[in-house]
């Protein structure tokens, strides 16, 4: 039982390690800080990402096998509707075998990508994180 329960504890720890590293874009983030693609554009955390398990509401995507400058995506940010500062939704994004990846710059070129039948998202609970963001 106790492998069982560090196993469950340790993957959820590595889940939530991969959607962190969404922010992590050494070209445009100042230590502790990170940013984001928001509808084509980009918007920073304002705090450190804290781990927040099955409780996410705001979307967020995480590509594991994107295009070089891929970054995390939001799907919503401060002003709009469903934000829910920064309690996010973590989905994995993964381009399907046979499909070159491409930049995937907002929650719309997501969902049109799997339309599409490029990407395949998975919704992780596990890596649900909290973690305010900035226009």
């Amino acid at each position: 039982m106790k492998r069982l329960i560090a196993s469950s504890i340790l993957g959820g720890a590595l889940l939530l390690g991969t959607a962190l590293s969404a922010f992590a874009d050494s070209s445009n983030a100042a230590v502790g800080f990170g940013t984001l693609f928001y509808n084509g554009g980009t918007i920073h955390t304002v705090i450190p990402p804290a781990a927040f398990p099955n409780s996410g509401t705001d979307p967020f995507y995480k590509v594991t096998n994107g295009a070089a400058g891929q970054l995390g995506i939001a799907g919503v940010a401060p002003g709009t509707a469903g934000y829910h500062g920064g309690a996010w939704a973590v989905n994995l994004v993964t381009f399907n075998d046979g499909v070159a990846p491409y930049l995937l710059a907002g929650a719309t070129a997501v969902q049109t990508a799997a339309a599409a039948g490029d990407v395949t998202v998975t919704r992780v609970p596990a890596a649900d994180f909290r973690c305010p963001v900035q226009p």
